[in-house]
């Protein structure tokens, strides 16, 4: 009884942990071990849930674009000990060679609400609308001038989410955590519309994913660090999301994510690896950011009829932007993740091309695509 009221203390108000181990941490590929990992997504999972208390919750469509641009549009709600949840827009266009067709936004949005399914969001000029099959969204924005959002986001290839529900628990009862972690992907999508940067309005034509995250603690609390990768190509894509939690949890790896051909899930997988194989101290943080990388994924198909493995490895030369998410992030969101010695959350966003290397069964193939991916330091 006393770690539970102390972890709800700390995961209030940003206390430093005591040390549960890995008996507190209860992740969600535990549940499937031994058996193919796959749960087909429902309405219940592409709800937002609003909770009452600490946590942050994210809707992400990261796009890939055939001009070139790579692009993220990101709904972020943020409430702190149940006191108040705000709500922002984030916009990410990035073109290697075009500095003025290049942008990121951060607004505040106003009288944010759900509709009656809670499954589609809304706010003062901006709309993410989902469509009744729940197969795609419509995005309208024009909260900030400088980057208008018009786009169809349409689901090719199956959601998925890791066993019954996705949620990984923190607590050392699993009837009533004290912290959840919870994510949902739509890991190959085709993107459509416009997207209009500093004035210039652009064609949003290309391939997209989406994932759907919820922490339902301080963030500082559920993980030490992240790595994320989206690959997509012409018939392929892969997706990774990989998290490890602070000393407090055990330090515990917990790798999800799925290969995809076409319009075929081939495998949702949880015995991943994300690798930085070649790194340098960056000289601002002594974080170790990723020169290489090196992303694994090993899975079965759905019946369990075929091993399904792939492998990117991907010098990563450019570095879209070093986020020091301190000094990024809105006030009350920031007011999140302070007061722990130690927590200095830096985000390396790179944006690469890259091939992937693809094993079904007895068949192998390689396909050349981009790879966007993440390298996340918190504490």
């Amino acid at each position: 009884m006393l770690k539970w009221v102390q972890s709800g203390i700390s995961a209030a108000v940003g206390t430093a942990e005591p040390e549960y181990g890995p008996d507190a941490f209860h992740p969600i590929t535990e549940t499937v071990a031994g058996s193919n990992p796959f749960g087909e997504l429902t309405l219940e999972d592409l709800q937002w849930r609003n909770l009452s208390f600490t946590n942050v919750e994210t809707q992400v469509f990261y796009l890939t674009l055939a001009s070139g641009h790579v692009c993220f549009v990101q709904i972020i709600l943020s409430n702190l000990a149940g006191i108040h949840t705000t709500s922002q827009f984030t916009c990410r266009i990035y073109h290697p060679d075009k500095p003025e067709e290049s942008v990121w936004t951060s607004t505040h949005l106003n009288d944010f609400k759900f509709s009656k399914n809670k499954a589609s969001f809304a706010a003062d000029n901006i709309n993410i609308d989902i469509n009744d099959d729940l197969s795609a969204y419509h995005i309208v924005s024009t909260v900030n001038d400088q980057s208008i959002v018009d786009i169809t986001i349409t689901r090719e290839a199956p959601g998925f989410k890791i066993g019954k529900d996705g949620i990984t628990k923190y607590g050392t009862d699993l009837d009533k955590p004290w912290g959840t972690m919870r994510h949902v992907f739509w890991p190959r999508a085709k993107v459509a519309g416009k997207i209009t940067v500093k004035g210039i309005e652009l064609a949003a034509d290309g391939l997209a994913m989406f994932v759907m995250a919820l922490q339902g603690m301080k963030p500082q609390h559920a993980a030490a660090r992240w790595n994320f990768a989206n690959f997509q190509g012409p018939n392929s894509s892969a997706v990774m999301m990989e998290f490890t939690t602070p000393p407090s949890y055990g330090s515990v790896v917990v790798n999800i994510g799925a290969v995809v051909r076409g319009d075929k899930l081939l495998a949702a997988t949880i015995n991943n690896k994300a690798i930085h194989t070649k790194t340098k101290s960056d000289a601002e943080n002594d974080w170790p950011a990723p020169l290489e990388i090196e992303f694994d994924w090993a899975g079965k198909t759905a019946d369990d009829a075929a091993d399904v493995e792939a492998k990117i490895v991907a010098p990563l030369p450019n570095l879209i932007e070093r986020v020091d998410v301190m000094a990024e992030i809105p006030k009350f969101v920031k007011n999140i993740v302070a007061g722990v010695a130690g927590t200095k959350p830096y985000i390396y966003q790179y944006s690469n091309p890259a091939s992937i290397k693809i094993k079904l069964g007895d068949e192998e193939w390689e396909e050349s695509g981009h790879l966007y991916n993440e390298a996340t330091f918190i504490s």
